[in-house]
C-alpha cells in the first residue's frame, strides 16, 4: 500500500474577500474530490484571501498509478475556470510497509 500526498499553492488574483476565497476554494475542493475520490482540504493560508494551499491524499497499491493521479489534479486545477493561477505542487509518495 503506498500514499501519495499532494501539496497545491494557488494565487487568487481576482478575489477581494475571505468569502470569495471561501467560495472559490469550496468549489475546487468539491470538483476534484467528486472527479478523483481522493482526499482535499484547504491546509494553508487560511486567513489570507488571495493565497490558499490545498493538501490532497489517496491511498492505492500501484505508486505510478498515485502519481498518474495526482499530476491528472494538478492539471485539472491548473487548466480549469476557476479563476486561480497555480504557484508551485509537490508530490510525494509514501511507500507502504
Amino acid at each position: 500500500m503506498n500514499i501519495g500526498v499532494l501539496k497545491i499553492y494557488l494565487r487568487l488574483p481576482e478575489n477581494t474577500s475571505l468569502k470569495g476565497k471561501r467560495q472559490v476554494i469550496k468549489s475546487i475542493i468539491a470538483r476534484v474530490r467528486d472527479r478523483y475520490n481522493v482526499s482535499i482540504a484547504e491546509v494553508g493560508d487560511q486567513e489570507l484571501w488571495q493565497l490558499a494551499t490545498l493538501g490532497v491524499s489517496c491511498v492505492s497499491n500501484s505508486s505510478p498509478h498515485l502519481n498518474e493521479v495526482l499530476s491528472k489534479i494538478v492539471d485539472f486545477v491548473a487548466h480549469s475556470r476557476f479563476d486561480v493561477e497555480l504557484l508551485d505542487y509537490e508530490i510525494e509518495i509514501l511507500p507502504g510497509p
